[in-house]
């Protein structure tokens, strides 16, 4: 299913690039100025609102922490938000942030709730503020004779997702539940990068690929066939465009699901390697 597939590569694309873009911006902005720039950042590139209930930062500690990070859904659906995530932190070599190669010690993203609710038979939240999104355009060649830019590559030692909820909306039926929840368990990745090869599309590729298998294993004879039939077909199609990029991943890159019963069997040695991003254009 289409949408479940942007769904998961819009929201850990969201989570993930606006908590590392602040932890760029550390040398230059307190904490204040952090929580505004997210919020105003993130509201800019989203047609909802983005809000931050606080953020606290180390400069001298390389540490960022952000408390309650809220994306709003779109008007007229019944729930509020789209995404809650309950806290997020980044640690990061200062040094780094200046070099090739950015450091960063660990990335975890604790208590994340994603709601998918269903407006009709063709729209749903998600989908909503998908179309919304600005469009990526092809980015612009280098003058002739001068040499492409390659943007920074990431080294990352450790990253985790914990307590994950997704919330399926699905419309009301006479005698049927309409909300499904599903709990997906913990997602840790270790020494992303080792090999110097990783940038943010292939980091969030990893997770992408285990947050996919969490969903499809947790769903069984839980969601509708035809649900679970598309979650599939992407997952299958997402594992594709990952083959040759895993092949690239270190042994210590190895996913590890732990507390979900049969979450992510059969994908741990699929994902040695990180997580994908992708630019947004303001």
């Amino acid at each position: 299913m289409k949408v479940l597939r942007k769904l998961f590569i819009t929201i850990p694309l969201i989570i993930v690039i606006l908590l590392i873009a602040a932890v760029v911006l550390v040398g230059l902005f307190a904490d204040r100025a952090v929580k505004m720039g997210i919020e105003k950042g993130g509201s800019a590139v989203l047609p909802v609102a983005v809000k931050v209930g606080d953020a606290d930062l180390s400069i001298l500690g390389g540490k960022l922490a952000l408390h309650d990070l809220i994306v709003e859904n779109p008007e007229g659906y019944k729930h509020e938000n789209l995404l809650e995530l309950k806290s997020g932190s980044v640690g990061v070599n200062i040094r780094s942030l200046l070099s090739d190669t950015v450091k960063i010690d660990h990335i975890t993203l604790d208590g994340a709730v994603v709601v998918l609710e269903q407006k009709d038979l063709l729209r749903n939240n998600i989908k909503d503020i998908i179309k919304a999104l600005p469009k990526e355009e092809p980015g612009e060649a280098p003058p002739e004779g001068e040499p492409a830019v390659e943007g920074k590559k990431l080294h990352i030692d450790e990253l985790t997702i914990s307590n994950t909820t997704v919330k399926v909306k699905l419309l009301p039926l006479p005698g049927k539940v309409d909300t499904i929840p599903l709990k997906l368990g913990t997602i840790t990745m270790t020494d992303l990068g080792g090999d110097n090869k990783l940038d943010t599309a292939k980091l969030i590729r990893k997770i992408l690929s285990a947050l996919f298998q969490g969903i499809a294993e947790q769903g069984k004879g839980v969601l509708p066939d035809d649900l679970m039939n598309g979650i599939s077909s992407e997952l299958n199609e997402l594992l594709d465009k990952s083959k040759n990029i895993l092949k690239e991943g270190t042994e210590a890159g190895k996913k590890i699901l732990e507390g979900a019963g049969d979450v992510g069997k059969g994908i741990g040695d699929g994902l040695k390697g990180l997580l994908p991003g992708k630019k947004k254009q303001e």
